[in-house]
């Protein structure tokens, strides 16, 4: 499935999972044809993420819906300022309201903390990628906030990339046995299908160069300090993508940085991003 079918199914399944067998609270006070706006109110500075997403939620729920959006993915947003208002069935607005927030708190969240990131990579080739460390069920919109902030999406689950960790090569036998096994599986199986090694030494790394090269596109440098990785490009040069990883947070990803590696991956993204605060009011005119 493509962006687009992956998020109208993830809607599907939130709505069902919220609404069950109906909004009691409005069907108890609330008249089936009333209609009213609502506006999305921003309470805390930060990157707004998720007004598409909201877009999406609402009129998806209510094809004729109006959605007015007064700001954009990945802009700033500052206390006060209003993100977009929505003319639909107090119903509707009523049984979106949490989705929409629960979508749009944890996306500007996680794009804020991404942005912090990115600012700090300034200057530098190195860019920044998130990972696996995601929610279940809930990583396509988490990684579009990366996306949304200025990161990279690394592999978005098992299937689009084959990344050789270590228990893939303990459990395989060996770094060589690992790289030959799955450049022969891609050839047979999934051409086309991109190889990277995790690597836990300089040692491995000069294996990986060894027995990767035409094979693997990417090496993955797994707790280097910026020291070990220094000594590991020299042994990498310019046949693979580099990628460190482990460890990274914002006092030191700039030291990483200036080794000149690819990439460094930081799932603490995700995973330690806190949602920022927004609400969805009744407009004052209703």
């Amino acid at each position: 499935m493509n962006f687009e079918e992956q998020l109208q199914h993830l809607i599907d399944e939130a709505l069902k999972e919220d609404v069950g067998d109906g909004d009691h609270s409005a069907l108890s006070c609330i008249p089936a044809d009333a209609k009213g706006k609502a506006v999305l109110k921003i309470k805390q500075d930060g990157i707004l993420a998720g007004m598409a997403v909201a877009n999406k939620i609402i009129t998806y729920k209510e094809p004729g819906a109006v959605f007015t959006a007064f700001k954009k993915d990945g802009e700033e947003m500052k206390y006060g300022e209003k993100a977009f208002e929505v003319e639909a069935s107090v119903h509707t607005i009523l049984q979106c309201e949490r989705l929409v927030l629960n979508c749009m708190q944890r996306m500007s969240g996680i794009a804020t903390l991404t942005k912090q990131y990115v600012n700090k990579l300034e200057g530098y080739k190195t860019r920044l990628l998130d990972t696996r460390k995601t929610t279940p069920n809930f990583r396509l919109l988490e990684k579009e906030a990366v996306r949304i902030g200025g990161g990279v999406n690394h592999r978005f689950g098992l299937y689009d990339m084959i990344m050789l960790k270590d228990n893939h090569i303990d459990y395989c036998g060996s770094i060589e046995k690992a790289i030959e096994r799955a450049a022969d599986y891609v050839n047979q199986k999934k051409p086309g299908l991109k190889i990277e090694v995790e690597t836990r030494s300089v040692d491995d790394v000069k294996r990986v160069v060894v027995a990767g090269k035409g094979k693997v596109f990417r090496i993955m440098l797994d707790n280097f300090n910026p020291e070990q990785i220094l000594d590991a490009l020299q042994y990498i040069g310019n046949d693979f993508e580099t990628e460190a990883s482990g460890g990274i947070n914002m006092e030191n990803i700039e030291a990483y940085a200036k080794t000149g590696v690819d990439f460094v991956s930081v799932g603490a993204l995700i995973h330690q991003a806190k949602s920022l605060d927004l609400s969805l009011k009744a407009s004052p005119d209703q």
